[in-house]
């Protein structure tokens, strides 16, 4: 089983940077791809990004190429978000999830069996 805590979330004004933290318990973490999901007031929660277990494979939602990155750290058991250019529509709270597995996962939610609590991202205009 993993433990998800996210972390770096915050109010910052748009065309700002936030970099997010995922980090993890369980000794088997590097087998697991990571996903950021975020859900705004009143949507439904959306895929992000996410990245395999090595860190070799990445996949970012098409609206979000270019700003977003997403990395790991697996001696830290760590996955991070960094987020720059932020605009009022990526106001949301931000979580991470793990889906065991050895491939290059999914961008589908139902896909990924253990999720954070989330982080408030707010960004003013």
């Amino acid at each position: 089983q993993v433990q998800l805590v996210e972390s770096g979330g915050g109010l910052v004004q748009a065309g700002g940077s936030l970099r997010l933290s995922c980090a993890a318990s369980g000794r088997t973490f590097g087998r697991y791809v990571i996903g950021w999901f975020r859900q705004a007031a009143g949507k439904e929660r959306e895929f992000v990004a996410r990245i395999n277990w090595s860190g070799g494979y990445t996949n970012y939602a098409d609206s979000l190429k270019g700003r977003f990155t997403i990395s790991r750290d697996n001696a830290k058991n760590t996955v991070y978000l960094q987020m720059n250019s932020l605009k009022p529509e990526d106001t949301a709270v931000y979580s991470c999830a793990a889906a065991r597995t050895i491939g290059t996962g999914s961008s589908s939610v139902d896909a990924y069996d253990y999720w954070g609590q989330g982080t408030q991202v707010t960004v003013s205009s």
